[in-house]
């Protein structure tokens, strides 16, 4: 691309790893990676060095299960405690567990005291649609959590399972104080529901919380989440099934909470960041998202509750993790194997 639509950003290949699915970054600079089959890895501020963290519990990663996303804990720098989601077997199939434990340095860094906060259920049959995201409350009193529907479609509106909802706990894992729906009746860890495969969730500088979900064939979402909405799936959707059934489109007055955005084709969203930061500033306060099947940085401006479509960037690579490190600058995972599209990129101003 030359002129006017080259991206805004230079791309910097950092580091190479094997089917990546998040990361984070330690107050020092250095990075945690989640790699799908069950490594988690300590990684040095320029890529270079890197060492498996031990403790991490034993994972199931077929299909789309593994090792997913990894946060630090919002008192990191004194607790040292790192929140984590991985998928696992179980009785009556599969699920997401949520868990924790205490990040030790030092030549073999291990996590200790590695304790489950949260079992998705039912757990099912089947390899789709986990989810697993994590965020904290701007306060640090809360953790927001995704369980996709697990290619279940039902789940989503069962009021007693956890799967297709965004969950509010404690920071030990329970169901938070005050959440909107246990009066009538759901499981009390309940935030909102009617959601598919939730694959990024994120605060931005109001409070404001954006999730992001793959439709089915057609209509991928970003959605504002608002406490005890219901956001529709599978009863609407602004996609159709697989099989070409059609599913009813999102409408005012359906009673279904519609997306602030959606597309059609699909951009396949995987990890959600909020930008805050100085290297881009014309940028801060926008929704950057990782486009799988669309291999793209896709752009969205937001607009205190409102969002619209800005930019979609071709990476050349599906992108599974999108992040802002210390400086600012963006970080991506690619979602491949090691030697081909499984690169770690930093992006910074043209």
């Amino acid at each position: 691309m030359a002129g006017a639509q080259e991206p805004p950003f230079k791309t910097q290949v950092v580091a190479d790893f094997e089917s990546p699915w998040a990361m984070t970054f330690l107050p020092d600079g250095r990075m945690l990676v989640t790699e799908k089959a069950g490594q988690l890895l300590l990684v040095s501020a320029d890529g270079k060095q890197r060492v498996v963290v031990a403790g991490v519990p034993k994972v199931d990663s077929e299909g789309q299960g593994g090792l997913m996303d990894v946060v630090l804990a919002p008192d990191f720098a004194r607790s040292g405690l790192v929140y984590f989601s991985y998928s696992t077997t179980g009785e009556g199939g599969k699920g997401v567990i949520l868990a924790r434990g205490k990040l030790v340095d030092g030549a073999a860094p291990g996590l200790e005291g590695v304790e489950t906060l949260h079992r998705a259920h039912p757990f099912v049959p089947g390899n789709g649609h986990y989810s697993g995201r994590i965020a904290f409350s701007p306060d640090g009193k809360y953790l927001f959590y995704t369980n996709g529907e697990r290619q279940k479609f039902d789940p989503a509106q069962d009021p007693k399972a956890s799967l297709g909802k965004v969950l509010r706990l404690t920071l030990d894992g329970k169901p938070a104080p005050g959440n909107p729906l246990a009066a009538k009746g759901f499981d009390p860890a309940v935030w909102s529901y009617g959601h598919r495969n939730l694959l990024g969730i994120a605060f931005d500088a109001a409070g404001n919380l954006w999730e992001q979900e793959m439709g089915p064939q057609g209509g991928d979402e970003l959605n504002l989440i608002l406490p005890g909405r219901n956001y529709g799936w599978p009863r609407v959707s602004n996609g159709s099934h697989y099989d070409g059934r059609d599913i009813p489109d999102h409408k005012p007055g359906d009673g279904y909470e519609a997306p602030k955005v959606w597309w059609n084709p699909v951009i396949s969203p995987g990890g959600l960041m909020i930008y805050s930061g100085k290297l881009f500033p014309q940028w801060r306060g926008d929704a950057f998202i990782g486009g799988l099947s669309s291999q793209a940085l896709v752009h969205v401006h937001l607009d205190g509750t409102n969002a619209r479509k800005a930019d979609q960037w071709p990476m050349d690579a599906r992108i599974r993790e999108v992040e802002q490190g210390p400086d600012g600058a963006i970080w991506l995972l690619e979602d491949g194997r090691q030697g081909s599209t499984g690169r770690l990129l930093k992006l910074t101003p043209r």
